[in-house]
Parts: C-alpha cells; structure tokens; sequence
C-alpha cells in the first residue's frame, strides 16, 4: 500500500514536476540495455537503499545531494536519471539539481516500486 501523502507536501512535488523533466522506468531499463552512459542516482534513504537499489545506481540521498553532487558528478551537463520509492523525492532531488545548474536531470516516475512492479533486476548493495 502507497503512502498517503500531505495536500502541502503533494502540492510541492507537483510545482517541482512542473518543472523538471520525468520518464517511465521502461524508459531507464531500455537506456541501460542499450548501454547508455548516464548516473543513475538513488536518492531514498540510506536504510532503503540497502536493502536493494537498480544495478549500476550510486546512493545520494535526498538529505545530502546538493552538498555532494558535484563531488559525484562534478560536470553540470552529464546526464543524470534520479530515483526513490515512488518518484516524489526524486522530483524534488531533480528540482534542487536544475536550480543548481545541472542541465539533464530526469526524474524516473514511479520509483522503486513501479521498477520492482515490472520485475526488473535489482540488486543488493556491496
């Protein structure tokens, strides 16, 4: 069962959506099968993020992105797909990142669970 979000909170995420750009979870899995480079960054907590994250993603967590994204991905222009459970704290994350100048950030629209959902691959964190 989804969380049931606050009107403010909602609200916020929907200003921020209008903003920045969304894909599907198909549209990250067809870029990854075709070998596409890109970050793909998870940015749920660090509690959900050890029980299980897409392959290949690094851990950025919403709380700290901004103070560590250039450190991760110091060129504003790489292409970047953002991720957490259900794509609320992504879009914020995608949000932030495009204010701080970064110029391909996507957020990945149903997150976690609409990419277990689909039965992609997952994998535990080393």
């Amino acid at each position: 069962m989804a969380k049931q979000h606050s009107q403010k909170f909602v609200k916020l995420v929907n200003e921020a959506r209008s903003r920045v750009q969304e894909c599907t979870v198909q549209d990250v899995k067809a870029r990854l099968d075709a070998g596409e480079e890109f970050g793909l960054i998870d940015v749920r907590e660090e509690s959900e993020f050890a029980r299980g994250r897409i392959p290949g993603a690094v851990h950025l967590g919403k709380g700290v992105i901004e103070r560590d994204i250039e450190a991760a991905f110091p060129d504003p222009s790489t292409p970047l797909v953002l991720y957490c459970g259900g794509g609320y704290r992504s879009a914020l994350a995608a949000d932030a990142l495009t204010r701080m100048g970064y110029t391909n950030v996507i957020s990945m629209d149903g997150g976690w669970r609409a990419w277990n959902d689909e039965g992609f691959p997952t994998e535990a964190p080393t």
